[in-house]
């Protein structure tokens, strides 16, 4: 069977196609669409293709040992449990799935099926004997050996509880101090007393969807290697304002705020850090359990500047610590993200060394790679400091010295070196990610390298041509590695250190029934000029089905204008989503790297530093019209676009600004105005707000959407929940304000009690609606239902 989606049918299309002027529309578009129609595009959903889809997802789970690992596997409409043991290069499913199932339904009185049993994870009770897991709000403890369940009471979770390395201890947060307590239950002790609401030890203030919904908090906090200490975030937020928010669908309005700070505030957060040493005695008491621990000392970290944010983690695992657990180390950031520092703490003091120290004229980053990136840095038993840097204008890895100052650049190029996975101090290796420096092949792929830390033998180990995902094993002898392209369905194969070999074949994606139940063809990846007619921009093109290359079809970018992501997110497998979905709808639809996004050069991402009004729509106009100019069918007198969240500011800004390119724009959950929005990353991109002497303006206001809504010429729907406590309701509520002033038409959509993501059916659906009606120019059929499998990604 055919594991490859079909491919687009674009080249052989374009290959004799003429420049058609005046062409009709597309087929079938001069009627209304129907909801067969609706039904076909829905398919494309991720909910409903990622089940025709198997073999596509490993995340592997690891034994304690570290060697081994375990993961669910998707098997189109079921899934299974997978065990490997790389050292004998196996693979076998974990358990018998079917006889488990039997056992579970003996227990429960309950039918389950063995290729969709209702668990995603379970904890080892005996290893490779015996599991515990929640299905269906009961707790079974099951053994896999002799296949017999007992079922009891829901488990508790486990999220407010982090277990010591030693695993004898846990640590949690009652009301605003720390507590510890045996493993599993037991006795608990009070580490701390003087916690105070706005000032509590592991736990920030929490924000009003997490009272509201009652989530469980795992506290902020990392014990040290020998469990003998801990570091706890205690971050300051007494006499910060609030954001205020109604819950308005029950009887009565509920009320809810929490601290949230903006751009020009005096007072702010601050992300204090305590290390507690533990007095934890080794004898039994006589009743056969432990005593119980106490706190020896409380001290509060030094910084060498206020810090904005702190972290004591990095990309490494083991870069918190030394290996003794005397020193602690923390990386921190200054307001603006202006300086950047890695400091050496007593563990016992809380004094600090700064290790490492960077400014940036416009913000510093610790690395590119996630979306939320930990940062690349290490510390050798030398004193000496991996480190991550922008200097030359490229991101690379350096070695600094005990003195701060660099003594050695690892990596160097017109490329980017980005996360840092493992660094094995016995070979003297450095294990990282890299971007852009093969040649020939897509900048923003991933590729897994090796270097020495005195900069030579730089390695690829990576060598297929495509996207790498990247998972690293604890005990640094293996890794796994899935690799796709947009076009290309992912593989999953592990892989041996030091040179990359590799083991075994864990998973071949099969998407063969996409092609064959919803003719599934996949997107194709473009490039284009930025709107400087020099810089190479890449983006994803998605077609309408039984494409006719006489016809004209409307076009949609769907945009995200970063600058801390890019609009296509990731350039790995694309088998499913709205764009697919849009397109089955007859519209061509794009996603747009553009500039002032990350993965390349320092300068690509600072392009629109300062000036938020940019968004990158320059860049999106300008590969638009090369695409029509490469595509005839492509139709410049009908152009949509669409985003969230920046994207939804975004999409505004270009409805206002660009009001002869943009005709019908979609825009959900923006932050149209960033004096409104958290200082984290509104001053990281912006700058700090400034104030001018003469007329008051801050330097804020021109960027605000409200400021051009008299731009505004075509067709605009806005959407925004009311609980959204992310990108406050107020923005949208501004922007309404002012085009009510400019006496301007618009559509809106509120959404109650949703919070920030819209990503349900019925504003799906309605964003279809809108784009077919304004856009293509045809009627919807009228309130299509979109359905949301149960239980579905």
């Amino acid at each position: 069977m055919d594991r490859r989606a079909a491919p687009a049918t674009l080249p052989a299309l374009c290959a004799g196609l003429f420049a058609v002027f005046g062409a009709s529309p597309a087929a079938g578009q001069e009627a209304g669409l129907t909801a067969a129609d609706y039904n076909r595009a829905e398919r494309f959903l991720s909910w409903h293709a990622e089940t025709m889809v198997s073999g596509d997802e490993v995340s592997p789970e690891w034994f304690e040992d570290g060697r081994r690992f375990w993961y669910r596997n998707r098997l189109g409409e079921g899934h299974e449990f997978v065990f490997v043991d790389p050292a004998s290069a196996t693979r076998r499913q974990l358990f018998d799935h079917h006889r488990l199932a039997a056992a579970m339904s003996t227990a429960d009185d309950t039918a389950y099926v063995g290729t969709k049993l209702p668990f995603d994870d379970f904890d080892f009770v005996d290893e490779l004997q015996s599991i515990e897991f929640e299905a269906r709000d009961r707790r079974f403890q099951c053994d896999i050996v002799r296949y017999a369940c007992t079922v009891g009471d829901t488990l508790p979770s486990d999220a407010p509880y982090v277990e010591s390395p030693d695993g004898r201890w846990e640590a949690f947060v009652v009301e605003h101090d720390l507590y510890l307590r045996p493993v599993g239950g037991g006795d608990s002790v009070r580490i701390t007393t003087d916690g105070e609401e706005f000032w509590s030890y592991g736990l920030r203030y929490p924000r009003p969807n997490q009272v509201k919904r009652g989530d469980p908090r795992r506290p902020s906090l990392n014990w040290s290697p020998d469990s003998r200490r801990l570091v706890v975030e205690r971050a300051d937020e007494r006499g910060v304002e609030h954001h205020h928010y109604i819950s308005m669908t029950p009887q009565r309005p509920v009320h809810y705020s929490a601290p949230y700070a903006l751009p020009g505030d005096s007072i702010i957060p601050y992300p204090g850090l305590h290390l507690i040493t533990l007095d934890v005695p080794t004898a039994d008491d006589g009743d056969g359990g432990s005593p119980m621990p106490s706190a020896l000392s409380n001290v509060e970290v030094e910084f060498p500047a206020r810090p904005l944010q702190s972290s004591f983690t990095g990309s490494v695992p083991d870069s918190a610590w030394s290996d003794d657990g005397t020193r602690l180390y923390v990386t921190s950031m200054t307001r603006a993200y202006k300086d950047a520092y890695l400091t050496e703490v007593d563990a016992s003091t809380g004094s600090a060394r700064v290790l490492a120290h960077e400014t940036a004229k416009t913000y510093y980053e610790f690395s590119h790679g996630r979306r939320l990136t930990p940062a690349s840095w290490y510390v050798l038993e030398s004193g000496n400091v991996l480190w991550w840097s922008q200097r030359d204008g490229w991101g690379h890895l350096y070695l600094m010295g005990p003195d701060g100052e660099p003594t050695c650049q690892l990596t160097s190029g017109p490329w980017v070196a980005s996360l840092v996975h493992h660094v094995d101090k016995d070979r003297g290796h450095v294990y990282f990610e890299g971007r852009g420096r093969e040649e020939g092949r897509n900048v923003y792929f991933r590729h897994l390298y090796r270097v020495n830390l005195d900069g030579s033998g730089l390695t690829l180990l990576t060598p297929e041509d495509a996207d790498h995902e990247i998972t690293w094993s604890p005990a640094g002898d293996y890794f796994v590695d899935t690799y796709s392209r947009v076009e290309e369905a992912p593989v999953t194969v592990l892989r041996s250190v030091p040179d990359g070999r590799v083991v075994t074949e864990l998973e071949h994606a099969d998407v063969s029934r996409l092609v064959e139940e919803i003719d599934f063809r996949t997107a194709e990846v473009f490039t284009v000029k930025a709107r400087d007619g020099v810089t190479d921009l890449y983006g994803i093109l998605y077609l309408p089905p039984d494409l006719d290359p006489e016809a004209k079809y409307p076009i949609i970018t769907h945009i995200y204008p970063g600058p801390q992501i890019g609009s296509v997110r990731g350039w790995n497998w694309k088998g499913s989503g709205e764009d697919f979905a849009l397109a089955q709808l007859g519209f061509v639809v794009i996603q747009l790297d553009h500039l002032g996004t990350p993965h390349r050069s320092k300068a690509f991402h600072d392009n629109y530093y300062g000036d938020f009004n940019d968004n990158g729509i320059p860049d999106h106009v300008a590969a638009i019209r090369q695409l029509a100019a490469r595509y005839p069918f492509i139709d410049l007198s009908r152009v949509g676009i669409y985003g969230h969240s920046g994207g939804g500011f975004a999409t505004t800004d270009a409805m206002f600004r660009f009001p002869d390119f943009f005709h019908v724009g979609v825009a959900g959950a923006g932050n149209h105005d960033n004096a409104t929005y958290n200082i984290y990353w509104a001053e990281k991109y912006q700058g700090e707000l400034t104030r001018d002497s003469l007329t008051k303006e801050t330097n804020f206001a021109e960027e605000a959407n409200g400021s051009h809504a008299a731009g505004l010429v075509g067709k605009l729907l806005l959407m925004h929940g009311d609980m959204d406590d992310n990108v406050h309701p107020a923005m949208t509520t501004q922007v309404i304000d002012a085009l009510i002033d400019e006496n301007k038409d618009f559509d809106l959509i509120v959404a109650p009690d949703r919070a920030h993501s819209l990503n349900e059916p019925y504003f799906i659906r309605r964003r279809w609606d809108y784009f077919v009606e304004h856009l293509l120019g045809v009627d919807p059929p009228r309130e299509y239902r979109i359905t949301r499998p149960e239980g579905g990604p």
